[in-house]
């Protein structure tokens, strides 16, 4: 029988021993450690593919930086990406899945507000933190305290976007055309209160489903409204083919549309018929903030081209996951915790970051006006729109 000391013995010679392999591979003790994993429910395929595409070009990079830089004490930071093509009930059985894996420190996801919502109370019941870096809808940090977003509010971005069309673009006849989900519909909800509020009538409102793709007769009952310019409340490929439908059904008019159509999808698909669509963000690479251009420069340098507001955001996410990490450690109430407590984490999108524990959203977000000229998005310049 093996004495205690001689098994020690043993397990020191394997761990020497392993030491010297990873020494002879090139490869440093810490690197072999075990990862820290944060799980990830988003689309990877399906009509919001190209969100998922975005958020693992913004998540990569700020791995390289934090991997390449020893990690968190030592551990690589890792993501499990899985493809819920942000429906609902696939959302759920994700979030079965992570809060049952106990390596899974946080969730990150999912895209769409009703589908990381379908999912809260399974996060909520496990006590594991759900960020919903893209989730707008107001309710979405209701759903308990383990439900947190750094992305701007519905609440905040539609009275912004109503300013936007009325006060800045002249607009003062508005029809509305959005997604008829809770998230389309309270936005919508949102900025036909904060519209009228600013001056404007909104003549008509129009729903469509996310499956639909024929909106000719929605158009002709928008043309009888009369409107002097049009808002669109969806994501990037129904915004694409609304535009490309106003522009076939010969409707020319101003056009506003919520910041989840930037996208350089949105450009691909919508063609010509997206030129001089009024928009908002909340980043965008040429703004000359020393945050945004390094940022800006490491992802050309990694990708070749220019971030958009999704990859700035993820990255943003796993950077400040990972200090919350760093300061208060991988359990997940520490992580829920922490959240609360963290205050000025670097961010490109905010310069810093500061939670309001109360709403467990950013405190001081911020939007910035956008039209696409000349097939790209450009900032706003201050000039009016041609009314007919």
């Amino acid at each position: 029988m093996k004495t205690r000391a001689s098994i020690w013995t043993v397990r020191w010679l394997v761990a020497v021993v392993a030491a010297g392999l990873l020494a002879i591979l090139g490869e440093s003790p810490s690197s072999a450690a075990e990862p820290i994993l944060l799980g990830v429910s988003g689309p990877l395929t399906g009509s919001n593919a190209q969100y998922g595409a975005q958020w693992k070009t913004g998540f990569d990079l700020a791995l390289d930086q934090i991997n390449g830089s020893g990690g968190i004490k030592g551990r690589p930071l890792q993501y499990v990406f899985e493809d819920s093509q942000s429906d609902p009930r696939q959302s759920v059985s994700i979030a079965q899945k992570f809060v049952n894996d106990p390596t899974i420190v946080a969730e990150l996801g999912d895209f769409s507000s009703p589908a990381s919502m379908a999912a809260s109370p399974i996060y909520q019941r496990a006590g594991l933190v759900q960020f919903g870096f893209t989730n707008s809808h107001p309710d979405f940090t209701k759903g308990g305290e383990f439900m947190w977003s750094n992305t701007v509010n519905q609440a905040d971005e539609q009275p912004a976007l109503a300013e936007f069309a009325v006060k800045r673009l002249g607009l003062t006849r508005l029809a509305v055309i959005h997604l008829n989900t809770d998230w389309g519909r309270i936005s919508k909800d949102i900025f036909v209160k904060a519209a009228k509020e600013d001056g404007a009538e909104v003549v008509a409102t129009e729903g469509f489903l996310p499956d639909e793709k024929d909106y000719r007769s929605t158009l002709v009952r928008i043309r009888e409204s009369k409107p002097d310019g049009i808002v669109i409340i969806a994501y990037y490929a129904d915004g694409a083919l609304i535009a490309r439908q106003l522009r076939s059904a010969g409707i020319k008019l101003p056009v506003v549309a919520v910041s989840s159509v930037y996208s350089p999808k949105f450009l691909e698909l919508g063609g010509d018929a997206v030129e001089g669509i009024y928009t908002k963000a909340n980043f965008f690479p040429e703004d000359p903030r020393p945050e945004v251009q390094t940022f800006v420069k490491a992802y050309q340098a990694k990708y070749g081209k220019d971030p958009d507001t999704f990859a700035a955001i993820a990255y943003d996410t796993v950077v400040l996951l990972s200090e919350v990490i760093k300061q208060y450690g991988t359990e997940r109430k520490a992580i829920r915790d922490g959240l609360a407590s963290i205050k000025d984490v670097p961010s490109v999108i905010y310069g810093r970051v500061t939670f309001d524990p109360q709403t467990r959203r950013v405190l001081g977000a911020k939007t910035i006006n956008l039209v696409i000229k000349n097939g790209k998005f450009a900032l706003w310049d201050g000039s009016k729109p041609a009314i007919n």
